[in-house]
């Protein structure tokens, strides 16, 4: 009694499925193109009142250029080179210490200059602030007094007791063998 009772056996079944079928399609193609439409009349209505507002801009003064809304500052040449120096600023910080003894741990110059970045704890910013003070070299951090990893720790603006943490003068003792 029940073997017969397929659905899909009748003879109209394909085609109500198909037309099921197109019209879930037609129902998603009209509500996706009613959406698309009117975000596009949206943009274009943006886009017109940002031309009308240009437009306004130039009735106003009729000598001004169309693109007179723009202000550009030129920062550099052609060439790359800066068009103008910019002033440095003058910054004086009354807890910075006066000078580094180079006394204590040494001078270098930037041709005896060494990769401090193999050193844990300092990367390429650490180092370019320890070259501007004038620190270049493993020989000059393996010769650190407490005093001198003090001072070099306010000049960089570094955490306090990282270097005594990270054992730099030991490591760079090690670098140098």
């Amino acid at each position: 009694m029940f073997e017969n009772l397929n659905p899909l056996d009748r003879s109209t079944a394909w085609l109500e499925i198909f037309l099921l079928m197109l019209g879930a399609f037609l129902i998603g193609y009209f509500i996706a193109r009613s959406y698309y439409k009117r975000k596009f009349r949206k943009d274009i209505e943006n886009l017109e009142r940002e031309k009308n507002k240009y437009k306004t801009l130039s009735m106003e003064n009729p000598n001004a250029h169309h693109d007179e809304g723009l202000r550009v500052i030129k920062t550099r040449e052609r060439a790359g080179r800066l068009a103008f120096e910019p002033e440095p600023e003058l910054i004086i910080r009354e807890d910075l210490p006066a000078s580094l003894d180079f006394d204590s741990f040494g001078k270098a110059s930037e041709a005896d200059k060494d990769d401090l970045k193999l050193i844990s704890g300092i990367g390429p910013f650490i180092e370019k602030k320890l070259n501007g003070i004038g620190i270049y070299t493993y020989k000059q951090i393996s010769k650190f007094s407490s005093k001198d990893i003090e001072d070099i720790t306010t000049l960089i603006e570094f955490f306090p007791g990282r270097i005594e943490r990270d054992n730099w003068a030991k490591q760079a003792k090690d670098l140098m063998k």
